[in-house]
């Protein structure tokens, strides 16, 4: 256990002043851990989410794929109009957007699809894109709190409980949506200076012809049904008995087939990097959750509350956030879901689940490797060129956390306790 947390901290520690690529540090991390025997090779593999890889690799090449035929740009433009150019409604119009599909796709699905029209409208607004993703990296974790599908600790919950679609949206949907407005409104406020449009470039962007930025009709008709159909299919996924993956590969696969593009051209699309981040990433999680560190901080929760139910509820949130921003919210909500189901003195005090899902996934906005949205769009930022740092995103995202997590703590109180 100590060995595994030690390279897990040395490896964080290093990704963090970012003096060699967090790629590479995942990967030699993962390596040790398994050359060091401190989890065997079986249980590395066991611990990668392939699921989380499907996704991401299908949902990267249908982005990829659809990318030359002009759409976002098309987007980009229609977005940049209907806001008028307004740096708080183009701000609003964004994180909403994010907001609101994360609740109801999945927040993985959303940041890939979002942050490529991020970029471009940036451009045509001749505006800094960077304060825009990492905003709506936050809202996407903030707003996929509010359903059973869309945060993966959500599921998880959902899986070892009886907890319905409704149940959820009922009792975390009202505080999703505060933390929402509250964290939006106090980043725009913040960030207002580095947000504002010059009239030239509203004026630009009004005079625009957006139908113009459509590049290949034909192309736009083949693969464009082909992702209309792959979103629909994540709201019905979960009733049909499909896997985030299985969704989001099986649309790749389709537009692959229908597509005129090579399929050699069209994989150079995925973000090869940022998948083996996260191989590297999932080990080194995994690690500590075979060693039992996972469960010992889990068990401390136990300990320290001494029964108490009100301490039980608040020291599930509060812990939940600060060990989901160090370590991923997937596996240390799957370690905890036991611990939760122990606590509980009345099996149907539904409390404790509440607790557990909001700090889970508000601690998905703590560091830029919370959540697996948030390194997507690390990763696909710095294929554009504008990096995201990690203290960068660190300094916007924490107090973003604490914030939710405040008003989380006010609203558990009010409500349960």
């Amino acid at each position: 256990m100590a060995l595994a947390i030690g390279i897990f901290l040395i490896a964080l520690a290093l990704i963090a002043t970012e003096w060699v690529h967090r790629t590479k540090i995942a990967l030699i991390g993962a390596s040790l851990v398994v050359v060091t025997q401190t989890i065997d090779q079986e249980q590395a593999i066991e611990s990668i989410d392939f699921n989380t890889i499907g996704l991401l690799a299908g949902m990267m090449l249908m982005v990829k794929l659809t990318e030359p035929t002009g759409v976002y740009n098309f987007m980009a433009i229609k977005a940049g109009q209907l806001a008028k150019g307004r740096p708080f409604a183009v701000v609003m119009a964004l994180a909403g957007t994010t907001a609101v599909l994360s609740a109801f796709l999945d927040n993985l699905t959303t940041v890939l699809l979002i942050v490529p029209i991020t970029f471009l409208l940036a451009d045509t607004l001749d505006i800094d894109p960077i304060p825009l993703v990492i905003l709506e990296i936050i809202a996407s974790n903030i707003g996929g709190t509010a359903t059973l599908i869309g945060d993966p600790p959500n599921i998880l919950i959902a899986g070892a409980t009886d907890l319905s679609f409704i149940e959820f949206i009922v009792n975390l949907a009202p505080i999703a949506a505060i933390a929402f407005v509250v964290v939006v409104g106090a980043f725009y406020a913040i960030f207002r200076s580095k947000l504002q449009i010059e009239p030239e470039a509203r004026r630009r962007v009004m005079e625009l012809d957006a139908g113009r930025s459509i590049e290949d009709a034909a192309e736009l008709r083949r693969t464009m049904p082909v992702l209309a159909a792959t979103i629909l299919a994540f709201f019905v996924h979960k009733a049909v008995g499909l896997e985030p993956a299985t969704v989001a590969l099986t649309g790749a696969s389709v537009m692959l087939l229908v597509t005129t593009q090579p399929v050699e051209k069209a994989l150079e699309g995925i973000e090869w990097t940022t998948l083996f981040f996260f191989l590297g990433l999932f080990v080194l999680v995994g690690s500590l959750e075979e060693t039992g560190a996972i469960e010992e901080v889990a068990h401390g929760i136990a300990n320290v509350t001494d029964g108490d139910r009100s301490a039980e509820i608040l020291g599930i949130a509060w812990v939940s956030a600060i060990a989901s921003g160090l370590v991923d919210n997937i596996p240390f909500t799957a370690a905890m879901i036991p611990v939760v189901a122990e606590l509980q003195t009345d099996g149907a005090d539904d409390a404790y689940w509440w607790a557990l899902a909001l700090g889970a996934c508000f601690g998905g906005n703590a560091t830029l490797i919370a959540a697996a949205a948030n390194v997507a769009a690390a990763g696909m930022a710095s294929r554009a060129g504008r990096p995201i740092h990690f203290i960068t995103f660190l300094k916007i995202g924490l107090p973003a956390m604490l914030v939710s997590m405040v008003l989380a703590t006010v609203y558990l109180w009010l409500r349960y306790l």
